[in-house]
């Protein structure tokens, strides 16, 4: 008989439209903090600032820098002056990209876009829908392209008008230690930290690790089989370096917390320990998928925000806080009115 974890509606969850975070909080560190234990299941309402009073200073946080790309570009067919959203999801060369276009019906191999100045034509249909474009331009017009007429590449539930990105997004959908990579969402529970915050947590002694995986528009693909093992994991590629590897290796042995800032970097840590618990360094892609009964073994702790319902992150939280464990979380925090996903509040699961 199939597990009850195994069905989408086990990690469905209604959550009020006004608790959708349209805008992060002023201070990045102000937003607020549901503090879990998972051995007492404890509950404790905190600010994030007060992360610090949690963490003991033998604790290794791992972080991922990757960096976001004004990715979003709006052109016109040249052939039409039809309107095309075009979102860069995966880059294949400098001026090479993998992306998905709205409409895309009428986008076949051949068309060719106007956007901003240079000409791009499709040259590729993938089989996931998605098209491969090329840019005829130089690299470094490209990248002009990219900061004058790229906007931010929100997720669909915060609300944008149609115009460049403003400068709070610009500043704000980016972690202060972002410097890896292109990626095209934001490691969001990274979002809460300042570099003031950071120094004070190094100065208590803990040790900021960083990873990179360039989190892809898949993080917000729903799960459409009600089966969730038969869902098709959305793949990523990041880096785990010899150097961060002997690091993690060397806490474990020392029986120190790994703290995984987010998901992503989660994802990173289990995708890269080997079945006698060593972290090996690794420079791939990895669809790896975390649910129940999946038994996570490279973390103590997790900092993340709230998920949305049915996705594969709401599934990873189960997986890490034991099966129906999340509902008195999510519950909790919707009845406290934490503000949820992207721009919202944290969580410290430990």
């Amino acid at each position: 008989m199939p597990s009850p974890t195994s069905n989408l509606n086990f990690y469905n969850y209604d959550l009020p439209d006004e608790l959708i975070a349209q805008k992060p909080v002023k201070c990045r560190d102000q937003s607020r903090l549901l503090v879990y234990s998972r051995e007492t299941e404890n509950i404790q309402h905190k600010r994030f600032s007060d992360v610090i009073s949690f963490l003991k200073e033998t604790d290794v946080l791992v972080v991922n820098n990757c960096k976001v790309i004004p990715a979003r570009l709006f052109a016109k067919r040249i052939d039409t002056d039809t309107e095309i959203e075009i979102l860069l999801t995966k880059e294949i060369s400098p001026v090479k990209w993998q992306a998905m276009v709205k409409p895309g019906r009428s986008c076949k191999v051949g068309v060719k876009l106007l956007v901003g100045k240079i000409v791009a034509e499709i040259i590729e249909i993938k089989n996931n829908g998605e098209r491969v474009i090329v840019f005829n331009c130089p690299e470094k017009d490209f990248q002009k392209l990219l900061e004058l007429s790229g906007t931010i590449p929100l997720p669909p539930y915060i609300k944008r008008p149609h115009c460049p990105s403003s400068k709070e997004d610009i500043e704000r959908y980016q972690t202060v230690y972002a410097a890896e990579g292109k990626a095209v969402a934001a490691p969001t529970a990274g979002l809460h930290f300042t570099e003031e915050l950071i120094q004070k947590i190094k100065n208590k002694g803990c040790e900021f690790l960083q990873v990179t995986l360039n989190v892809g528009p898949g993080t917000f693909a729903p799960v459409k089989s009600s089966d969730i093992t038969k869902h098709l994991m959305h793949s990523e590629e990041f880096v785990l370096t010899q150097k961060i590897a002997g690091k993690l290796n060397k806490a474990k042995t020392s029986g120190r917390r790994i703290i995984a800032v987010g998901t992503t970097s989660l994802r990173v840590l289990e995708s890269c320990i080997s079945d006698s618990g060593i972290f090996e360094p690794v420079s791939k892609a990895t669809d790896i998928f975390i649910y129940p009964p999946y038994k996570i073994r490279s973390i103590d702790a997790l900092i993340t925000n709230f998920h949305l319902p049915k996705s594969t992150l709401l599934m990873l939280i189960a997986a890490f806080t034991s099966e129906n464990k999340w509902q008195k979380i999510y519950s909790e925090a919707i009845k406290n009115k934490y503000r949820f996903y992207s721009y919202g509040d944290a969580m410290l699961l430990q």
